[in-house]
């Protein structure tokens, strides 16, 4: 199942389904435009609603170079343990929106990955228990400042400023997303990532038992996974497509003044 937050035209924040084609339920890899997004009591023209990020989290635990070939093009090595830090809630931004960025920086780059949304409190848990707290999965792009991430060793300059954290567009569950799940990404068109969940260093079930047991997990709380190769930098009126296998496309436009 794939489930979309919206605003409906009345201001009201609703979650539902995103239809296309004929009132059918949006089930493919590529994500249609819906023509309609419906309740169980209301149907609306997708004109007429603003998609929401598909969750609220109180904070986004990130991972760094969770994929050896990332970690290779930053000239890193791969982490003994995951690498986290966080992303706040300002930087959230929705499907369909043109996010703005940081002016007078030399490299903003994009970063697709797969992020998991988590269901319920939660704290230590074990490994083989992780898929009874994910709510489901979600595309992401981690929105790196490297100007300052380079020069700081917590990230908040490079990782948490505003609007560093586009999801989305829909929660899809976990049944929806093969274990090898593809995850690309491209940037006016040109493909520009390119790769696979099961590339990951350290698979989220390990990711859910290593964070937890240092913090709460709330319902809606977002865990970004970690990126391929490949990443490299934005610039104003680019247009930035991240598609993973099972979930859709998040699609967003980038404005850097």
């Amino acid at each position: 199942m794939k489930r979309v937050r919206f605003r409906d035209p009345t201001g009201t924040i609703r979650g539902g389904r995103w239809l296309v084609e004929d009132g059918q339920e949006y089930v493919t890899t590529a994500l249609g435009e819906p023509e309609t997004v419906a309740t169980d009591e209301h149907t609306y023209p997708a004109e007429s609603v603003d998609v929401l990020p598909p969750a609220e989290p109180t904070k986004i635990v990130a991972i760094g170079r969770n994929y050896a070939d990332h970690a290779d093009e930053q000239d890193a090595d791969v982490p003994d343990r995951p690498l986290l830090f966080l992303k706040p809630p300002n930087t959230v931004a929705s499907h369909g929106s043109t996010v703005s960025l940081l002016p007078d920086k030399e490299r903003l780059d994009y970063e697709a990955e797969l992020a998991v949304i988590i269901s319920e409190t939660c704290h230590n848990v074990d490994a083989d228990d992780a898929e009874d707290v994910i709510a489901g999965y979600t595309c992401f792009n981690d929105i790196s400042n490297r100007d300052d991430q380079r020069v700081e060793t917590n990230w908040v300059r490079g990782k948490a400023f505003d609007n560093a954290a586009p999801m989305g567009p829909v929660l899809a569950t976990p049944d929806e997303v093969p274990a090898d799940a593809t995850i690309e990404c491209r940037v006016n068109d040109e493909t520009r990532q390119s790769g696979s969940r099961e590339d990951m260093v350290f698979a989220v079930p390990e990711l859910i038992e290593e964070i937890t047991a240092y913090m709460t997990l709330e319902p809606g709380d977002v865990v970004a996974t970690g990126t391929p190769e490949g990443v490299g930098p934005l610039a104003d009126g680019d247009t930035v497509e991240i598609e993973i296998e099972g979930i859709g496309t998040l699609e967003h436009g980038v404005h850097i003044p």
